[in-house]
């Protein structure tokens, strides 16, 4: 009698999928992985990678410009099995999205109707795919945002998305994605830009789905913390290829390819790089900048509450704090891009109002979170490093040509991306141009807001490195604006902590870190993600 092996159970098995571009260029080159009910399959790449497009494959989605040219996508739902839903009819396939398979968009603020209400949002998929009386999908509703850790009374379900914090707002898209108690759940980077408390909050919220659903998900991400955290097994792409399978703690600690090395290397850890002395605060009235007693209000509402920091020539501050503690309107406001109710903001002892001359407005200048928003796309980057040249200094076409090439090299970019618009390149090399333009003025502080936030970790690294390169260079001081606590060892001297429009602890790196004084630190602190698995 011969013995016979029985497969595990997969709710979604992929099978040597290829994908290629309209112009014959392959972009995956056939790519194996398995999701089983109720785990969580973490695909792990840097941008590019082709990690995107292997999971939106499981969705029967390929993005425009992009087909399908080889390779199965078996599904083994708790009431359907389909042998290849790649090989569906696109009305088919359409019919299972948002019954059988569900997907959470990495920007919730873009993916919710701005118009329609809460509660509405999630109904549209219960009335769209199992129907039921207006009072049964109200009753699934509640139950599914209860699950989600959200409020579900009248007046909650009545509000509309900008009334929403980010977290709350990605809860409500984790609430409609698995309001039909979906096969499987695709999850697209649906914690990049979150703080590390409300990150935690939506991955346990993911896990405990998961766990009590039977559910499988694929979680798409760049982020090896997060997959510690929360995914069982991980699957990790590089050009288009799976190179390394396994559970979690085998692959985050005993990695066997190059590149998984590679990257894990790349992780910014709160224990990964050896304590910075740092300067230590002064009360100098010759402080490079300083700002005293700073207060701003919306619409009745206190956003900041008589802040003061210090910067020091050549040092770099991390101005700490979740999303809504008023580190973006403190960074702004020391910029002059918005005007201050109360406080005095002081460069080398002169003070800087709201309305600046052109050599106040050098002094201190702004890289902003997205360089895709910020950089006119319809300008090339030479053009777009000029423009400051020409509003704020006296130089005369050669010497504005010949700063832009130096100050693209000083950025490790070479001259010809002076000629290159902004959709020709990379994440990392548009973040790089949009320091670039910030430096071209050579100023005297560097105001960074979450500049690292949504880049894969080897870039992150890049731009870190290139930030030191900048302070050690030219001096340059930096006020480092970030929900990250996990990158002050590899950025900043000193940490100034942000909590409700006021600043609860100030110190060094170290001190901070090693000794927190203040309750709301301790928080940040315990909810920091780490490569430890399940920490």
């Amino acid at each position: 009698m011969t013995a016979t092996t029985t497969e595990p159970a997969c709710t979604l098995r992929c099978s040597g999928l290829r994908v290629t571009s309209l112009a014959g260029r392959e972009v995956l080159h056939g790519v194996d992985y398995a999701i089983a009910p109720g785990e969580i399959l973490a695909l792990v790449g840097e941008s590019g990678s082709g990690k995107t497009t292997a999971a939106l494959a499981a969705l029967g989605h390929f993005r425009e410009g992009l087909r399908h040219t080889g390779g199965t996508m078996c599904f083994d739902g708790h009431t359907e099995r389909v042998d290849d839903l790649l090989a569906l009819p696109p009305a088919t396939i359409r019919s299972m999205r948002g019954r059988l398979l569900s997907y959470v968009p990495q920007d919730p603020a873009l993916s919710l109707n701005p118009l329609l209400r809460v509660g509405r949002q999630v109904d549209e998929v219960l009335a769209e795919h199992q129907g039921g009386t207006p009072a049964q999908r109200l009753d699934r509703v509640r139950e599914v945002l209860a699950d989600v850790g959200l409020p579900n009374d009248d007046t909650f379900l009545g509000r509309y998305p900008h009334q929403l914090s980010g977290g709350q707002q990605q809860r409500v898209g984790i609430a409609a994605a698995f309001a039909c108690c979906p096969d499987l759940v695709v999850l697209d980077e649906p914690t990049t830009g979150l703080d590390v408390t409300t990150q935690a909050l939506v991955l346990d919220t993911v896990r405990t789905l998961v766990s009590r659903s039977g559910t499988a998900a694929l979680y798409i991400t760049h982020d090896l913390a997060v997959v510690a955290q929360l995914a069982d097994r991980v699957a990790v792409m590089c050009a288009g290829e799976v190179v390394e399978t396994g559970d979690v703690a085998q692959v985050l600690h005993d990695p066997r390819h190059t590149y998984t090395r590679e990257l894990i290397a790349a992780v910014p850890d709160l224990h990964s790089a050896p304590p910075r002395p740092g300067p230590a605060a002064t009360t100098d009235p010759t402080a490079l900048l300083q700002v005293r007693g700073v207060s701003k209000g919306y619409g009745g509402r206190t956003v900041l509450d008589g802040v003061d920091i210090e910067l020091a020539p050549g040092e770099c501050l991390m101005l700490l704090g979740e999303s809504g503690s008023g580190k973006t309107t403190l960074a702004r406001g020391l910029a002059g891009l918005l005007e201050l109710d109360q406080g005095t903001v002081a460069l080398r002892g002169e003070p800087l109002g709201f309305d600046r001359t052109p050599v106040q407005r050098r002094g201190v200048q702004y890289v902003f979170q997205s360089p895709f928003a910020s950089l006119n796309p319809r300008r090339t980057i030479g053009r777009s490093l000029e423009v400051p040249l020409r509003q704020l200094t006296d130089l005369d076409a050669g010497k504005r040509r010949k700063r832009v090439l130096d100050m693209l090299g000083e950025v490790r970019l070479d001259g010809s991306f002076a000629d290159r618009y902004p959709g020709a390149l990379s994440g990392g090399e548009r973040q790089r141009a949009a320091i670039a333009r910030a430096l071209v003025t050579a100023p005297d502080v560097l105001v960074c807001d979450e500049i690292t936030s949504a880049l894969d970790v080897s870039v992150q690294a890049s731009i870190l490195e290139l930030l030191a390169q900048v302070r050690r260079e030219l001096g340059t001081a930096m006020l480092f604006v970030t929900h990250n606590i996990a990158l002050a060892r590899h950025v900043a001297d000193r940490i100034a902590v942000l909590n409700r429009g006021r600043i609860v602890e100030q110190g060094t790196v170290d001190e901070v870190l090693r000794n927190p004084r203040h309750e709301y630190t301790v928080e940040l602190l315990e909810h920091t993600p780490t490569m430890r698995v399940g920490a």
